[in-house]
């Protein structure tokens, strides 16, 4: 059982928490990723398990981590763990409080790729591995280092134990102004038999869509109580544009024009042109079945995906007459990390009157958006795709456990719900 707060205590208390603390949507310190750089792609980070494309896992269970070097000279290359806070400042745990072997290690599975035009070579990592095991739950950095120890990029994964259960629903919203494009989140957490004292302080939560970092709302406290029950069914406050459903191209049969793409050619690596992109903002929803901003890397004309699946430059065309004043135009995926950067940034052609973007994928199949980012980098996605209360997303509720004296942030439990079957 859990302490219950006297009535005056409770009004009180939530009266400050509320004022200080409430729906934040981001850190002033917290741990900045850093972002690969241009030789450096398709990064995958995702559970061992069918259908997975986040690197979120239970204690004791496996992720692989694998990226494509493009200047394919068989560098050195270290990876590092941290553990993290809940709001991603690396914690001050000892590295042997949370890892059993090495917290830092080379990275000893790489090989060059064969028969492809774009030569790589392509590394590959299994966390945990026999020389190392991460111990505890919690918010985690894997940092890849070049052989000077410096960080070429970071990605974020969470490891949780299940100590509660959590129940999530998508509901349309009942903001009447944005009835029609938002969904709403409501989530109950079933303590079970853990000891909270102080489920107001001790519980936090994060909650994100389609594992999209820019998407995170974190400090959300419970709205009620009820015996060993956390409920978190505000009519709004947490609340999500539901954005439109993905675009994607297939470039598995490199060779051959498939339903997205226009047109291919072979120079001096293979040229993927699709069609030329319009606006959906003013259009009627569409179903338009996607894999909600991830990609799978295939190929049907290699035996071995990994080292024979070659690279294409992508062509982009956009059609828009969207208001870009201090914005610019980024075409935006897992591919990436959903990340805003020079290399992912449209380019207005006045000979074409179209934003254009090349960009090297390997073959695949991938999911993308066209957004508009300020320069804060502050993304958003319904500028130019619309956004559309029946769009098909997945939410993920993080739920962190911290009591007074504890030394580190435990992620005692995930919960998952989409908003195919909207409960209003």
């Amino acid at each position: 059982m859990y302490f219950f707060f006297k009535k005056f205590h409770l009004k009180l208390y939530l009266s400050l928490f509320f004022c200080s603390f409430l729906f934040i949507t981001g850190f002033g310190q917290q741990v900045i990723e850093v972002k690969e750089p241009k030789h450096i792609k398709t990064i995958i980070f995702e559970a061992n398990r069918k259908d997975s494309y986040v690197p979120i896992i239970e204690l004791g269970q496996k992720l692989s981590f694998s990226f494509d070097d493009l200047e394919g000279d068989q560098k050195i290359y270290y990876y590092r763990i941290d553990h993290c806070e809940y709001n991603w400042q690396k914690s001050s745990l000892l590295s042997t409080e949370f890892i059993a072997g090495y917290q830092e290690d080379r990275i000893r599975e790489f090989e060059n790729s064969f028969n492809t035009l774009q030569p790589y070579t392509h590394y590959a990592l299994q966390i945990p591995n026999r020389d190392m095991q991460i111990k505890i739950s919690g918010n985690y950095l894997l940092s890849v280092l070049d052989q000077n120890r410096q960080t070429v990029f970071t990605r974020r994964f969470i490891v949780y134990q299940p100590l509660v259960d959590v129940g999530v629903s998508v509901h349309r919203s009942r903001n009447i102004e944005f009835i029609n494009q938002k969904q709403d989140v409501e989530f109950i957490i079933n303590l079970g038999n853990l000891q909270v004292r102080n489920p107001y302080q001790d519980i936090q939560v994060m909650v994100l869509k389609n594992w999209d970092w820019n998407s995170a709302i974190y400090n959300i406290p419970p709205k009620y109580i009820n015996n060993n029950q956390l409920l978190y069914n505000y009519v709004s406050e947490i609340s999500f544009w539901g954005d439109n459903e993905y675009l994607y191209f297939d470039t598995k049969e490199i060779r051959n024009a498939t339903n997205n793409i226009k047109q291919t050619r072979m120079l001096d690596i293979f040229n993927t042109y699709l069609y030329i992109d319009q606006e959906r903002r003013s259009m009627p929803y569409t179903v338009y079945p996607d894999i909600n901003g991830n990609f799978v890397v295939r190929n049907l004309d290699g035996n071995q995906s990994l080292l024979e699946t070659d690279y294409s430059l992508v062509h982009f065309k956009l059609e828009t007459s969207v208001d870009l004043k201090g914005k610019e135009i980024y075409v935006f995926g897992n591919y990436n990390n959903w990340q805003i950067s020079d290399q992912n940034k449209m380019i207005y052609n006045n000979q074409t009157n179209l934003f254009e973007l090349s960009l090297p994928f390997k073959q695949g199949f991938y999911n993308y958006l066209y957004v508009v980012a300020d320069e804060r980098g502050k993304v958003d996605k319904k500028a130019i795709e619309g956004s559309y209360y029946q769009t098909e997303n997945e939410y993920e509720v993080v739920v962190y456990f911290k009591q007074f004296g504890d030394r580190y942030t435990q992620v005692i439990g995930i919960g998952a719900g989409n908003s195919e079957i909207l409960r209003n």
